[in-house]
């Protein structure tokens, strides 16, 4: 088991082990919030519920865990989506994707996919995911940010514009830095995927 030690702890916190309760709150409440302030500058209270709300849905599925990835990018993981709820809910719309044809979006679309009810097909994509949400932890936040907005999100170039507050040129550019970081990244972490979706 590639995480033992975090499967460990997760076992001992479900147990009732207020020890380790307090050591797993106070460690990753606190790394969170470092996450969650890189794509939330100025909102600190912002930052504090959807860290809070995030502690809370890990300890709500923290039975869940097997320990395929690292306790911290699995609550990343559970972060990401109550960012993303949280930027819904100001947007009050969902915008339109821009037509691009990159090879990279099927990858990054996966971890907004639903799995079907195929057992073979839901073990894939769950291991696809493992391997995406481990690729854009090793990103520079704004590169993260971007690339899951623009594919997962959905939002425009001139959306991620005002978000980040720089110009629709610089998110442009952004995005073709990102593009190549994550491919980067990727080919590292699992070469095999990547090529996959290449070939």
């Amino acid at each position: 088991m590639k995480h033992r030690e975090d499967l460990n702890r997760a076992k001992r916190v479900l147990e009732g082990d207020e020890e380790q309760f307090d050591a797993f709150f106070n460690e990753y409440f606190a790394r969170l919030y470092r996450f969650a302030l890189t794509r939330l500058k100025d909102d600190d209270e912002a930052i504090k519920d959807i860290v809070q709300t995030t502690m809370m849905n890990a300890m709500k599925s923290m039975a869940s865990y097997r320990g395929e990835a690292a306790m911290f990018t699995w609550l990343c993981q559970i972060c990401r989506n109550e960012i993303n709820a949280y930027f819904r809910k100001q947007a009050r719309s969902v915008p339109v994707v821009d037509q691009d044809d990159d090879s990279i979006r099927p990858i990054l679309e996966a971890l907004a996919a639903n799995a079907d009810q195929d057992p073979d097909q839901q073990l894939e994509n769950k291991r696809l995911l493992l391997v995406i949400q481990e690729t854009l932890d090793h990103l520079p936040a704004n590169y993260g940010n971007a690339l899951e907005w623009k594919y997962i999100e959905g939002f425009s170039v001139a959306e991620i514009s005002t978000r980040l507050k720089v110009s629709e040129l610089a998110v442009q550019s952004m995005l073709a830095r990102a593009r190549t970081a994550f491919r980067d990244a990727l080919s590292q972490l699992s070469p095999h995927l990547l090529n996959s979706v290449e070939g």
